[in-house]
């Protein structure tokens, strides 16, 4: 049997005390192990108002990556449609897919992806755009497709290329709505896994296949932190903790460094908090990430997992990396 699907999905953490620069350094360098360690794609995500993330230019940073690499798949994960035209973004997926062919995904999300005020500035004549994702979808899948002759509005480049689209979400609105489309599903568990087993079971049970995809296609995202030891991989977990613990606080900032324990920083009811939105995390040396990983996958069935990582050390984040890219082989070895 094969081994289980693995991917990557990066936020291009700004840890503190660094900048953007070196993030995108990072990115690339990770993309390249990446690669090479045989996972499947190599997520970006599109985040604004957030001194801790650098991917806000999410087509950018995708095209700096994929000019770094040369087989794996690079893509969004997502774009936050709400912020822009469905035209600009087929023009840059179609430029992105004319210069890597073959190798560019296109994942969507309904969310602004910052907060309201941020949301105003990125696309203010449209603060209402949110409840048209649905329509925002279809003209920018129309973008696309080929057979339309002479068409009002042209995407150029996108007119005519195969570009896969990815519906995300957190809620049972887009599983409802991939479903719908017969497009494959991307569930955001990693900081939002209230209803992913619920998401997954409807997407399955209301897919219509479609030109895309013929058959329903699960992604759903997991926190893995891995280290030479369970005792290393939990204080490394630390520095994303204390992310969630200061976005509660309202206190965003840069990727902070782990600490030894997270007790004297937070009160009982922020742990709970915390604990609950990061639930979908498999932290530990080996053997506990490929239990972990055995034990998500036989939970939820999922056709792939989305493996993000923040951690504070560069070198560290590459090593779980390669940890979970083992526990992956070992997997497959062992017919999981």
């Amino acid at each position: 049997m094969s081994p289980p699907v693995l991917s990557v999905l990066d936020l291009s953490p700004i840890v503190l005390g660094s900048n953007a620069a070196t993030a995108f350094q990072n990115s690339r360098e990770l993309a390249q192990h990446a690669e090479r360690l045989g996972y499947q794609r190599y997520w970006l995500a599109e985040h604004h108002n957030m001194t801790g993330i650098a991917s806000a230019a999410t087509a950018v940073v995708i095209g700096h990556v994929a000019a770094a690499t040369r087989t794996i798949r690079v893509g969004a994960g997502g774009i936050m449609l709400p912020n822009h035209s469905p035209l600009v973004i087929a023009e840059q997926f179609g430029t992105l897919e004319s210069l890597f062919p073959g190798r560019i995904d296109l994942g969507l999300g309904r969310a602004p992806g910052t907060d309201q005020l941020t949301a105003r500035a990125l696309r203010r004549e449209r603060m209402e755009s949110a409840d048209e994702f649905p329509q925002d979808v279809l003209e920018l899948q129309r973008y696309f497709q080929p057979e339309i002759e002479n068409p009002p509005v042209k995407a150029v480049p996108g007119m005519g290329l195969d570009i896969p689209i990815w519906i995300l979400g957190s809620s049972l609105f887009g599983a409802q709505l991939a479903a719908h489309l017969g497009l494959p599903y991307a569930f955001a568990s990693h900081f939002a896994p209230d209803h992913l087993l619920t998401a997954i079971q409807m997407y399955r049970a209301q897919f219509r296949p479609s030109r895309s995809l013929q058959r329903p296609y699960v992604m759903a995202g997991l926190n893995v932190v891995a280290a030479g030891t369970d005792r290393e991989a939990q204080v490394l977990f630390t520095s994303l903790q204390q992310q969630f613990l200061n976005m509660r606080r309202n206190r965003r900032g840069q990727l902070p460094p782990p600490v030894p324990n997270m007790d004297d920083l937070w009160a009982p009811h922020e742990k709970a908090s915390v604990e609950q939105s990061l639930s979908c995390s498999v932290v530990g040396g080996p053997d506990t990430v490929r239990e972990g990983l055995r034990a998500f996958l036989q939970r939820t069935g999922v056709d792939e997992i989305m493996v993000a990582a923040q951690i504070y050390d560069h070198a560290a984040r590459i090593r779980s990396y390669e940890i979970a890219a083992e526990a992956r082989d070992a997997l497959g070895s062992a017919g999981v």
